[in-house]
This record gives C-alpha cells, structure tokens and sequence, in this order.
C-alpha cells in the first residue's frame, strides 16, 4: 500500500471540480495510476479527517506532442471524484477559493 501523499498526488482546481463541489459536495484529486478506491478513500479520510461517501475514479491516456519534428507522449494519469457524507465540512484548501 502507498503512503497518502503518493495515493494523492494534487487536488484538480478547474471550474467543473468547482462546480462539483458546491453541488454535489465532490472534490476531484489527481492519483496515481495503481492506486484504488479502496486506497483514495482511506488517504482522503486520513489526510482531511473527513468521512467519504464514494469514490469515482477516470482514467486518461497521455496525448501526443510535439516539439518540432520531434514527437513524445504525456504521461497516462488518473483522476478521482470523492464524494464527501452529507454535513461534512470541505476542507481547507477548497474553501479559500
């Protein structure tokens, strides 16, 4: 089992995770590509001290780029949707923006 930090890689701030939040009180993380639900939720519940209802993961495939004639892909990454349990508070870093 990875540690929470490398479960977790960053929070995914854009205007659909916004969105997500106020609505559905969602918030979207990027992850590791091996890590699990069963994974996100227990580093999301340690990290922020907060109960998860679920969690939804997505996976994308790098896109092509080029530099020139040169051409290379961007790394594959997951994201994940964490549903928090209704009446819990957002944590910090969501609430400051």
């Amino acid at each position: 089992m990875a540690t929470l930090y490398t479960t977790i890689r960053r929070p995914l701030i854009t205007e659909k995770g916004m969105v997500a939040k106020e609505s559905e009180g969602t918030l979207v993380f990027e992850v590791a590509c091996d890590a699990t639900k069963t994974e996100v939720k227990q580093a999301v519940e340690n990290l922020f001290k907060v109960k998860v209802a679920g969690v939804r993961t997505a996976n994308f495939l790098g896109k092509e780029r080029r530099r020139g004639k040169f051409t290379g892909f961007k790394p594959d990454w997951k994201k994940a949707y964490v549903r928090l349990q209704p009446g819990e508070k957002m944590p910090e870093y969501v609430n400051s923006l």
